[in-house]
């Protein structure tokens, strides 16, 4: 899986690189299909700002998550973005079930229709 990082206010160090790495592993073990991930690290009004993207099984998927110190925010997005791929894997899978097929109940009066009463 690829990682693309990106900051806006911030130096992209590399332990930094390897927390991110660290912290999105678990990700790309459980959900092998992955390609890419963009993530924009950002520092405004003394918050950082960790957003994720990406795309999972043809739809797009994006997190963000803000703390006031940059490591928190890091693991906080990725608990985020497991719970929104998650949830999506379960919509995926969740469609390929067969449905159940609902039967009308008999009805008196239709019943009473297909009577002979005379």
């Amino acid at each position: 899986m690829k990682l693309n990082l990106s900051g806006h206010h911030v130096d992209i160090t590399d332990s930094v690189k390897a927390h991110i790495t660290e912290k999105f592993s678990k990700i790309e073990n459980h959900f092998p299909t992955l390609i890419s991930l963009d993530t924009t690290i950002s520092k405004e009004h003394g918050e950082f700002q960790v957003e994720v993207r990406t795309n999972y099984e043809g739809s797009r998927v994006s997190v963000s998550a803000t703390n006031e110190v940059m490591y928190p925010a890091i693991a906080s997005a990725g608990k985020k973005l497991d719970a929104a791929l998650k949830h999506r894997k379960g919509q995926l899978k969740a469609d390929k079930h067969q449905k159940p097929i609902c039967t009308t109940p008999i009805i008196a009066h239709e019943k009473v229709q297909e009577m002979d009463l005379t």
